[in-house]
């Protein structure tokens, strides 16, 4: 149990790593939805640390926004 709260911040610190990155990138949510094909509403809950995307897409998502997935977590 000690490693699920060592990673109960991954969720916020994914998304706000995400959205700062879009935003460098000037992109909207709705942008970087569409090239990763996931909804908007979805991108907002993974920005806002509602939901933690697969591995398959968090892969989408740095290779939309340009960085290492490595950088996300």
């Amino acid at each position: 149990m000690v490693g699920m709260r060592i990673n109960a911040k991954l969720p916020k610190t994914l998304g706000k790593r995400v959205q700062k990155r879009r935003k460098e990138l000037n992109l909207t949510q709705e942008e970087l939805a569409e090239k990763v094909k996931i909804s908007r509403a979805y991108m907002g809950f993974i920005e806002q640390g509602r939901n933690v995307p697969s591995l398959e897409l968090a892969e989408k998502i740095a290779r939309a926004l340009k960085m290492p997935l490595a950088d996300l977590f």
